[in-house]
């Protein structure tokens, strides 16, 4: 490894800055392949949809119930499909040239690619006359191929075109678990469009005001760009190779996640840059200086953040385990691109581009007792104790106030999205008009010698439908298509709850055979996920069958318990992580209890304000169960950056001055830069909610808040007061808490 060689003299009065600590041509020779991979890497962005996995199913682990349903139940059949339906609608009855017409579209919708016409069912009519459905089961998996969210979209649209292109001046809508799946698979569509673009632009006027340069902004978002590219095709091919699973939201919050977070890192070291070039002629001297102050502080913050996030892996869904390593690419290669191509490029642009306060070489005045931030470090030093403690009141109070409002039982489809897309009116006009429960029925597999006795236990079930043959034991329609195209009025009613014809046995495979029970209530309603859980304890219950319950709701079911055991397991573990890597930064045990304490305090008071707007303010329906945990996650790994930041510059200054006035010069001196940074990430979070689904405008308020919440009070007045005020105490048992306060 080439090094710089020493240079330990002073040039006009500057401090010496020691090179030879730095491996100047390693970073240089970084720097220039961030650049070459990360503007390769642009071209992965918009492929990332290619290899997105958006349904439940796939987020569940082997071991879950559905999952194991979900694999027996494939043997029985050709495809496996989602279910979906078209429906057509008037507010007078149908006439007879609506239905030839609606025939039409039938037998178009058929031959589209994508869609199972095997499964087709006859046209369904409402009781009023209004309204009819055609069942349209959408190719989900093929043998081992598994079809592509943007495949399944394009299907949903040809089937809505063939019906338009049919219906005239009748109402079309999509509906059903197909229809909501396609519907949520659109919301992401804009991802590198719509959701980039805004979190660039919102960064780009925050650092304008910052800076108040029209040139420097460009450095810290270019090398943003650089890192998405670079983050991006590192994930693309993870993806595409299966080791991880990437989600739509978790896309979203990757690209949030790279520009706030490079932002920060950038933010952090152009201060420090600015600050050596008072006090160094020579940039690239001032450069290496602030590269070597500043590498502690962010390297602590990137791997504290990383090894957060990477607690993840230790989730039983799919998606959680790999939102952990999607977000953990994303910082490790902003950490790349922001200590080695922006640093290198900045230094080598010059001093004028921080034009028009281009910084001379003046030795400016001590910072500590200078400008706002020197006047609010003042008063934290001289009323220390009753800032503490009103902040603390302050964040309790805030929890206590809407905590009780925050709803964490689920959400259903429709209740998923902040818009209205069709597939939402088209489920409500569904579920007013036909059996809610019909299309998405409870799968149950069970020995076959049983099956007689699991159907009598499931139709006893409270919830399922008391219908002649609503539940029935399940056959692949393809098998017998030439008895149902030869006898179709024999096989209507079993058709229409996907069951065996009359007088049809089904053979079981390997001992086991599958059953349909329709439900009475929508696929993804409480009631629905009530009697999911009912079912199971029945069928659970009949001696030899080893029954077992899949299907959409049972999946969905699944997913909120799952989420529920992610949360318990994961939030102690990334709490026990960060007190590690905050006890090595700082070398000390009491200062990270108190960080952590604080931290979570403030995590606390923000679920709490978060309850009240999400009920009184927003109107949300709910909560996911995995948002704690997600916001826990993002809420406590980027908050104690703020701390970070600020804690390894007060022990820089305690070192010299003491630790009471090294709290304060440390506030002073990092005030101004961290608060920029706290703003920048919140902006950059809060643009999630530009996307129209729930649960990540939930993330981006939450974090939002709760990263200024962490910046205006919790680093601001509660850390440094608390810390003022127990003095040299906080660093025990280092040498620091023997030295003077």
């Amino acid at each position: 490894m080439t090094k710089l060689d020493t240079t330990d003299s002073e040039q006009n009065g500057s401090p010496a800055v020691k090179r030879h600590r730095l491996p100047i041509f390693t970073v240089i020779a970084l720097a220039i392949f961030a650049f070459i991979a990360g503007g390769f890497g642009g071209a992965f962005q918009g492929k990332l949809a290619e290899v997105q996995k958006n349904d439940n199913s796939s987020y569940l682990p082997s071991s879950a119930e559905s999952t194991v349903v979900s694999n027996q139940s494939a043997e029985f059949l050709s495809v496996e499909t989602i279910p979906g339906f078209v429906l057509f609608h008037r507010d007078s009855a149908l006439t007879d040239a609506d239905k030839s017409a609606i025939d039409t579209a039938r037998q178009s919708i058929s031959s589209i690619s994508g869609v199972d016409a095997n499964g087709m069912q006859p046209t369904q009519f409402s009781a009023d006359g209004t309204t009819a459905s055609i069942f349209v089961p959408l190719v989900a998996q093929d043998g081992d191929t598994a079809v592509a969210g943007d495949v399944l979209a394009a299907t949903e649209q040809n089937v809505i075109d063939a019906a338009e292109h049919a219906a005239g001046d009748m109402q079309v809508l999509p509906a059903g678990p197909g229809g909501l799946l396609v519907a949520l698979i659109d919301a992401f569509s804009g991802l590198e469009g719509a959701l980039l673009g805004a979190a660039l632009l919102v960064v780009i006027l925050i650092l304008l005001v910052v800076y108040r340069s029209p040139v420097l902004w460009f450095f810290p978002l270019f090398s943003a760009v650089l890192a998405i590219g670079l983050s991006s095709m590192v994930i693309y091919y993870l993806a595409k190779a299966d080791i991880l699973t990437l989600t739509g939201q978790s896309q979203g919050i990757l690209f949030v996640l790279v520009i706030g977070a490079g932002t920060d890192y950038a933010l952090l070291i152009i201060s420090r840059y600015r600050e050596e070039l008072h006090n160094y002629p020579n940039r690239f001297d001032a450069m290496i200086r602030a590269w070597r102050e500043s590498v502690p502080a962010i390297t602590a913050s990137a791997a504290t953040v990383i090894l957060g996030l990477l607690c993840l892996t230790f989730s039983q869904l799919n998606s959680n385990k790999s939102l952990g390593p999607v977000a953990a690419i994303g910082i490790a290669c902003t950490y790349l691109v922001m200590m080695t191509f922006m640093p290198v490029t900045l230094a080598a642009a010059g001093r004028w581009v921080f034009w028009p306060r281009t910084p001379q070489v003046d030795h400016a005045a001590d910072l500590a007792t200078h400008g706002l931030w020197g006047k609010i470090a003042t008063t934290v030093g001289k009323k220390d104790r009753s800032l503490w403690i009103g902040s603390s009141v302050l964040l309790i109070v805030l929890f206590a106030v809407g905590i009780g409002s925050l709803k964490t039982d689920g959400l259903t489809a429709a209740q998923n999205f902040t818009n209205t897309p069709d597939a939402v009116v088209g489920q409500e006009l569904y579920d007013s008009q036909f059996n809610p429960g019909t299309g998405a029925p409870a799968v149950i597999t069970a020995n076959a010698a049983q099956s007689d006795a699991v159907i009598k236990a499931a139709s006893a079930t409270s919830g399922i439908s008391q219908d002649p043959g609503a539940v029935c034991t399940q056959v692949d329609v393809a098998k017998v298509s030439a008895l149902i195209k030869t006898n179709p009025a024999a096989v209507a009613q079993a058709a229409a709850a996907g069951c065996a014809p009359a007088g049809f046995t089904v053979a079981p495979i390997d001992g086991r055979t599958m059953i349909n029970a329709t439900l009475t209530d929508s696929y993804d309603s409480p009631q629905a996920l009530e009697t999911i859980t009912r079912l199971r304890t029945a069928v659970h219950a009949v001696p030899g069958a080893d029954a077992l319950v899949g299907g959409s709701t049972a999946t969905t079911l699944d997913v909120q318990a799952a989420s529920v055991h992610d949360r318990n397991l994961i939030i102690p573990i990334v709490l026990v992580v960060i007190f590690l890597v905050l006890a090595a930064l700082l070398r000390a045990l009491l200062i990270p209890v108190i960080l952590i304490a604080t931290v979570v305090l403030s995590f606390a008071a923000t679920l709490g304000v978060s309850g009240f707007f999400f009920t009184h303010v927003f109107g949300f329906a709910g909560s996911d169960q995995s948002f704690p945990l997600y916001a826990f996650v993002f809420l406590v790994a980027l908050g104690i950056d703020y701390n970070i930041f600020l804690m390894t510059r007060v022990r820089e200054e305690t070192s010299e001055f003491g630790t009471r006035a090294g709290v304060l010069r440390g506030l002073a001196v990092t005030g101004g830069v961290i608060t920029s940074a706290g703003i920048v990430l919140a902006a950059t979070f809060a643009v999630l909610g530009v996307l129209p689904l729930v649960f990540l405008a939930q993330i981006g308020f939450v974090v939002a808040f709760g990263v200024l919440l962490d910046t205006i009070i919790v680093r601001s007045i509660l850390v440094p007061a608390l810390s003022h005020d127990i003095g040299k105490r906080i660093w025990w048992p280092s040498a620091l808490a023997q030295a003077k306060d």
